[in-house]
């Protein structure tokens, strides 16, 4: 992305938190994306890789859309994606997420390969993960109950 390695960001401004990805080398190239907070995936056209960061939260809205998330969520999430920071996690489960997304699409896909990569997004959200030891937690319904407790919030509450 030509953009220079920093810290990780320790208190994301986003509901979702922070978010990583791995390229994955289909034709065409698509980045997968995993929030930290939910670990619902994204998939965006990698290329040009140097304007990923400007053209990632395009592609999250739509898959937010896809899930049924309000456009006012939406348009709060997206406001305050304004800062990239490029970084390294240090958490082993992302990386483990996004390791094991990164197989189950490219299965996905050989698959259903009429499939575009929102439906394939989709469909990875619905997969339970394995972090936390012997927990399993589905990146769809943990994005939802990241949505329910921000429309319990009142306004002022940021």
């Amino acid at each position: 992305m030509r953009q220079p390695v920093g810290a990780p960001v320790s208190e994301p401004t986003t509901r979702l938190g922070n978010w990583f990805a791995k390229p994955l080398f289909w034709q065409p190239q698509y980045a997968l994306f995993v929030s930290e907070t939910t670990f619902l995936p994204v998939l965006a056209p990698l290329a040009p890789a140097v304007r990923l960061s400007v053209r990632f939260p395009d592609d999250l809205a739509a898959t937010l859309r896809a899930h049924g998330v309000t456009e006012y969520f939406i348009d709060r999430e997206i406001a305050a994606m304004d800062d990239v920071v490029v970084s390294k996690t240090d958490s082993r489960q992302v990386v483990g997420v996004l390791n094991e997304f990164a197989i189950m699409a490219s299965r996905i896909r050989a698959i259903h390969p009429a499939w575009d990569p929102l439906q394939i997004a989709v469909e990875l959200a619905g997969v339970p993960v394995g972090i936390r030891q012997s927990e399993y937690v589905f990146p769809d319904i943990g994005l939802h109950e990241v949505v329910k407790r921000a429309s319990n919030r009142s306004p002022n509450d940021g």
